[in-house]
């Protein structure tokens, strides 16, 4: 049988940036996939003929020079068909009717804030400076620990919501910095402010779409991985993680087959990850009840619309759309009230470039996990009347919502296709459905705040639960986990290749 070096749970974008790296530094590395397919929140699937994206709709700091652009040159992703999007507004946010342009560029950026805000200048000269800094200071964390505990610890320690009540009067301008931010759960007890300031930073350096779907993404770090002499198995669902007296020794596979290895990343949920301890010795069981009843972040509904041609111009921009101000609290009743009150609308780019309307559009708002939990444990598409007729309600209140800024919508609709919090759950085991991960909390860092070491003495974690979620989030976090098997030097030194 064969040993590697590296096997990891989970193709998801971490764990196949995880193994991208080891096998590219001379390790022996095998992937791990229960689905069909690979990437996790990456994964595309076809409707109609037109591609349609899970859990991707934009990244940040995609412009040269800037942080993604730097990984994403290493791992050969840069010749995918990124379309970069309006410069004078990637995002629109919408309050009560007002529309609000927000453009790349910090400069731009700033400039824009002082035409809607004259009267904050200080407080956005703050907040700008705040988000060079924050970008300026994401490569320290791989430097010296001293440097990296004083700069972002201490934005850890801090919330989002409280900073920005302590540099700016107006409540407006705090709903419209904000209003981007609806890729994140807007948290005004917990949230840190580091993680606001450094999504919302990748965000303002650039914006980028990809035509064709984030899948493309997947499969190009697959075969990456491949070439390097690495493995990515689909359909091998890992029902147990074995090994005694804190050290892992294989991977149980579909309940007969084992891998074995000497070491092993675990990109699925933490909480997931302890499952597959249970029973093993591994780990205590007061570990693994404290990382499963960490709080996870509120989950998604999206309606994909497919289009019907030359009805609906394509937009170059999200439009984020709120009924109410207050954005920080919209969605605080979410458990209690299915009101539908904000939301994000994302145009996929054309696959014809050269055509001018758009011919599928998503509608993303956030859903707990109280309206779909009693399907839980149900097969996909055997969930019953109820469950459909569910989701068939806010399909209808998201496309109510999205009209009133989209003239001619409804009309212009030729099939609906939706997806829950549920669906989420089934194709990346993420309990609750969460859309990002582990709700971090800057009140309770030690308990909130994972790094990649567990217990299990070669058993580390990676994904959007450890330290920043999403695109951005995710590929830092896999520089961290692989900086434990690897050293930091040598991580470090592929970014400054």
């Amino acid at each position: 049988m064969v040993k590697y070096d590296v096997a990891i749970v989970g193709a998801g974008l971490g764990g196949l940036q995880c193994a991208y790296i080891l096998a590219d530094n001379g390790l022996s590395v095998c992937v791990v996939e229960q689905d069909a397919l690979i990437g996790g929140c990456l994964q595309t699937y076809r409707r109609d003929g037109l591609p349609i994206d899970t859990g991707f709709h934009y990244i940040g700091g995609l412009d040269e020079g800037q942080i993604l652009h730097r990984l994403f040159s290493y791992y050969d992703l840069l010749s995918l068909p990124f379309v970069k999007m309006d410069v004078e507004c990637a995002d629109e946010v919408v309050i009560e009717g007002k529309h609000f342009a927000i453009p790349q560029g910090y400069e731009n950026y700033q400039s824009a804030l002082r035409r809607y805000f004259p009267h904050q200048s200080d407080g956005i000269d703050k907040w700008v400076e705040l988000l060079r800094s924050v970008a300026d200071n994401i490569w320290n964390s791989l430097k010296p620990r001293e440097a990296e505990q004083l700069f972002s610890q201490s934005l850890f320690a801090q919330g989002a919501y409280d900073y920005l009540h302590s540099i700016f009067t107006d409540s407006l301008i705090i709903d419209v910095i904000s209003g981007p931010a609806l890729k994140m759960e807007l948290n005004a007890e917990k949230l840190p402010l580091y993680t606001f300031a450094q999504i919302t930073s990748s965000f303002v350096q650039s914006a980028y779409r990809i035509r064709g779907g984030g899948m493309q993404i997947a499969e190009q770090l697959r075969r990456g991985i491949e070439s390097r002499g690495g493995k990515v198995l689909r359909r091998a669902r890992v029902t147990q993680i074995l090994g005694t007296e804190g050290h892992a020794s294989a991977l149980e596979i579909n309940g007969s087959e084992t891998i074995e290895a000497t070491s092993f990343i675990s990109d699925i949920h933490p909480a997931a990850t302890m499952a597959l301890m249970e029973g093993s010795g591994l780990v205590r069981k007061i570990y693994r009840k404290r990382i499963s009843s960490i709080a996870n972040t509120f989950g998604i509904f999206t309606t994909s619309l497919i289009l019907k041609d030359g009805m609906v111009p394509y937009q170059n921009h999200n439009k984020y759309i709120y009924t109410k101000p207050d954005v920080w609290h919209i969605n605080d009743c979410l458990a209690t009230d299915d009101t539908i009150r904000s939301a994000l609308v994302s145009y996929a780019p054309n696959e014809d470039a050269k055509s001018p309307f758009a011919r599928n559009i998503d509608i993303l708002v956030p859903m707990h996990w109280s309206r779909v939990e009693r399907w839980f444990g149900t097969d996909i598409a055997h969930r019953g009347d109820d469950y459909e007729a569910l989701k068939r309600d806010v399909a209808e209140r998201s496309i109510e919502l999205a009209a009133t800024c989209i003239p001619g919508l409804s009309a212009a609709i030729e099939n609906v296709y939706t997806s829950s919090p549920l669906t989420y759950t089934s194709y990346t085991s993420t309990p609750q459905g969460s859309a990002y991960g582990i709700q971090k909390d800057f009140n309770n860092l030690m308990f909130t705040l994972l790094t990649p070491r567990t217990p299990v003495d070669n058993l580390y974690l990676t994904g959007q639960s450890l330290n920043l979620h999403g695109i951005l989030g995710t590929s830092m976090t896999s520089l961290f986990t692989c900086a434990e098997l690897l050293g930091p030097e040598r991580v470090a030194a592929i970014i400054s290749k």
